[in-house]
């Protein structure tokens, strides 16, 4: 069977330059790769061939040889004529590999581990994010506030700016990659991509450490940061604020500082949600005949609640928007008034005997006393029969 043309084989023309002869050979290479052409039976050998047309076609004087003899150029006793520098014919491991070399980082890059900036290079360590946590009183949460922290961590050098070098000195080229961070190694068939042992991928090393960094480019260091508190937080808020955490290794980027929001429990109220409760005690004769009660609020005001006669304990009364403002929305909750009526204690003989006439007028206005025991008494007299 004949050979294809090797520039039909990549999808360029003749004409092509190097940089477009190495992209169409990229293209095919992950179109008919055979690990992402299992259900196709020809890829293997598609792929094969368009290798064997890279290998060509890479090389200038391979190149020349082919545009003026065609394949015969790299034939053997068939009577061609030879290309340059005895080319002979089939492709070996070695050039196999080569030419696979080009195309490893397109297609298997994501799996070589790490970040990765202009020619394979790592980017220089982000920082590390800090937690910082912090308690408040509800009162503060209900208004918000400015609140000053001291948070311990990585700055820049200040000596070496963050270089990491001695004098501010810009790192060089390491000398085993070249600015790479990475190194090849051929193992048999494959070629093995590792990180650069010597710069650990970043591409560059530094002759001089700086003495008060030890050439990390950061300080160990506490700063006093201003930070703003929304009203409305609640146990569990999370504030972030970019760029304050760790500094970065060598100028990298900085990470950044998790505020978590603990709301200490309030001797008035307690929360749910956006709503308050507040529990009043009411004495026995104001639950019976009613009256007012002046409750605080939030806001460090007062406001008066009526209580209707006959009130019994747990009952609720409502405020509203006396509650809790909502984060960053519209919107206030409410307030909610729960009675405790409260039975008096350490009576004289006079209150004694005051109760006693009350309670031998109110056999007939104690309705839910005289259910209950109306109740009890069916109960009684079902467990006879």
């Amino acid at each position: 069977m004949a050979k294809r043309d090797y520039y039909d084989v990549l999808g360029v023309s003749k004409g092509a330059s190097p940089d477009e002869i190495k992209k169409g050979f990229r293209k095919k290479a992950k179109e008919l790769h055979p690990d992402r052409n299992s259900d196709n039976p020809n890829a293997e050998a598609e792929f094969k061939e368009a290798n064997e047309a890279y290998d060509i076609l890479k090389d200038p004087d391979r190149k020349a040889a082919y545009d003026r003899y065609g394949h015969a150029a790299f034939e053997n006793g068939t009577g061609g004529p030879r290309g340059p520098q005895g080319f002979g014919g089939g492709q070996g491991q070695g050039d196999f590999a080569s030419a696979f070399s080009d195309v490893f980082e397109d297609l298997f890059g994501d799996f070589m581990g790490g970040q990765r900036g202009g020619g394979g290079r790592q980017r220089a360590a982000r920082g590390s994010d800090l937690r910082y946590n912090l308690r408040i009183d509800l009162d503060q949460a209900y208004r918000g506030l400015q609140k000053t922290i001291s948070v311990p961590g990585s700055v820049p050098c200040t000596a070496c700016e963050g270089t990491g070098a001695e004098g501010g000195a810009e790192p060089v080229v390491c000398p085993t990659c070249s600015g790479m961070g990475k190194v090849r190694a051929q193992q048999g068939f494959f070629t093995i991509e590792k990180t650069c042992p010597t710069c650990s991928g970043v591409g560059q090393i530094i002759k001089n450490p700086c003495p008060v960094c030890r050439g990390a480019g950061r300080e160990e260091k506490t700063r006093s940061l201003s930070v703003n508190i929304p009203a409305g937080v609640e146990t569990g808020t999370r504030i972030r604020l970019a760029g304050e955490g760790d500094a970065g290794m060598r100028g990298g980027p900085s990470g950044d500082l998790y505020i978590f929001i603990e709301v200490q429990e309030h001797a008035i109220f307690q929360r749910d949600g956006l709503d308050l409760f507040c529990r009043v005690p009411v004495s026995m004769s104001s639950a019976a005949l009613g009256g007012d009660v002046e409750v605080p609020t939030i806001d460090g005001g007062r406001s008066r609640v009526k209580i209707p006669s006959g009130s019994q304990s747990g009952r609720q009364m409502r405020l509203r928007g006396k509650g809790m403002p909502a984060l960053r929305g519209a919107g206030t909750g409410d307030m909610f008034i729960e009675l405790a009526v409260e039975t008096p204690v350490n009576l004289t003989s006079r209150q004694r005997e005051l109760l006693k006439e009350f309670e031998a007028e109110s056999q007939d206005n104690q309705p839910e006393t005289s259910k209950f025991f109306k109740t009890v008494k069916n109960f009684w007299d079902g467990m006879k029969s």
